[in-house]
């Protein structure tokens, strides 16, 4: 890649090199959201890269991620940042993750010189993944997370945070979609884990084989299902049955991600080919899962091209009509099992963890309560690469 191209010329191609998901949807932004978009995107890509090095301790993971911050926050040098820590990326990182990180000074610039609104929305994104990431993966194994709830955590970590931000980003370049700000904020993030938890779905395999599998445990109990023991050849019908309960949580909060999109005007037709074009292939990928929940790699449930194609002309006839998109989602989604609303978190934890930073005792991660203006309501709702690679990727983002 030319180097010497324009920073914000750089941000449009290195994109596609790191998610092919957001390289599809985020060109449908508005320009000057585009370009905010973007570079939140590249910022927790950097951040997700750092956590997922097999080389750093996590000791040095912390390290790197607080000093990544204070870059975010423009209270360091990210050429200096970025030159450290490009020593230390190995042959495990692709390629174009590790000339991202080394050109994270590119992404910093650009995110300097937008609104201060945006720059306070992607500064609370990214701190927020880069305290959260780390306490879920220094527990990382293949018995999966301990409860629903964590999983509901996790999802909040890596892409919620996102969702959060969008909705920002998203109310500070509309006043029109500013007035339905509450509305938007009430399925933020829940939109975002239904993308999520696709992914988590779609790569069970591909995670465990690197030592990490974040479904529930107790919800897989409850099948007589031990995780810690199971492998693509011990799989059976009370796996199936689980994987198919985690294809109805999902489903459900699709349905609210869908809602979320209603809530932006019809005639922003750029933000709402965003959202739906995610929603879609997300859909089309639960009923892959729903169909086949045995299945042993993700290319046995990979969407055909015609069906991304498909669902970008369905999605662009209907995108100003919301009677017909809600028609269109209830045709894509026909047979999905739908998760009862109470089991369904629409919100941000109540409690977040404690960057270990704050902790001078070295004691384990604490918890604090944290005001939020969400509000849980019993109603359904609708990135991998999380938040990054977490949701079109591992993760998607």
């Amino acid at each position: 890649m030319d180097l010497g191209l324009s920073d914000e010329v750089y941000q449009d191609q290195i994109l596609p090199y790191v998610s092919r998901t957001f390289a599809l949807t985020i060109p449908q932004l508005p320009p000057r959201l585009r370009t905010a978009v973007t570079s939140a995107y590249l910022l927790c890509r950097i951040a997700d890269t750092v956590e997922d090095e097999p080389a750093l301790s996590a000791a040095e993971t912390h390290a790197f991620l607080q000093r990544f911050k204070a870059v975010v926050a423009l209270r360091e040098d990210p050429e200096l940042l970025a030159s450290t820590l490009g020593r230390r990326l190995s042959d495990r990182t692709l390629p174009k993750e590790i000339e991202l990180a080394q050109n994270m000074a590119r992404v910093i610039r650009i995110t300097a010189a937008l609104e201060p609104a945006q720059r306070a929305a992607i500064e609370r994104c990214v701190h927020l993944m880069c305290d959260g990431m780390p306490h879920f993966q220094r527990t990382a194994s293949i018995k999966g997370l301990p409860a629903t709830s964590d999983l509901d955590d996790y999802c909040y970590y890596v892409a919620g945070v996102v969702g959060e931000m969008l909705t920002e980003l998203f109310c500070a370049h509309s006043p029109e979609i500013a007035r339905n700000r509450t509305a938007l904020a009430e399925r933020a993030v829940s939109f975002a884990q239904g993308l999520q938890m696709t992914n988590i779905l779609k790569d069970v395999w591909e995670d465990r084989s690197r030592g990490a599998c974040w479904l529930p445990q107790d919800l897989f109990s409850r099948y007589g299902v031990d995780l810690a023991e199971l492998s693509p050849a011990n799989r059976d019908a009370r796996f199936a049955a689980g994987m198919r309960e985690l294809v109805g949580i999902a489903h459900t909060h699709l349905r609210n991600a869908l809602d979320f999109t209603l809530c932006i005007p019809g005639r922003e037709e750029g933000i709402r080919r965003f959202c739906l074009w995610a929603i879609g292939l997300a859909v089309l990928t639960l009923r892959r899962i729903y169909a086949n929940p045995e299945f042993t790699t993700s290319s046995e449930i990979k969407i055909s091209r015609s069906a991304v194609r498909t669902t970008r002309i369905l999605t662009g006839i209907a995108i100003g009509n919301d009677w017909l998109l809600k028609r269109l989602f209830a045709v894509a989604a026909r047979g999905l099992p739908l998760a009862p609303a109470s089991q369904v978190r629409r919100t941000a934890p109540g409690r977040l963890i404690v960057p270990p930073e704050a902790d001078p005792a070295g004691e384990p991660p604490r918890v604090f309560v944290r005001p939020t203006l969400l509000r849980s309501q019993p109603e359904p709702v609708a990135a991998n690469e999380r938040g990054p690679r977490r949701s079109d990727g591992n993760s998607a983002a």
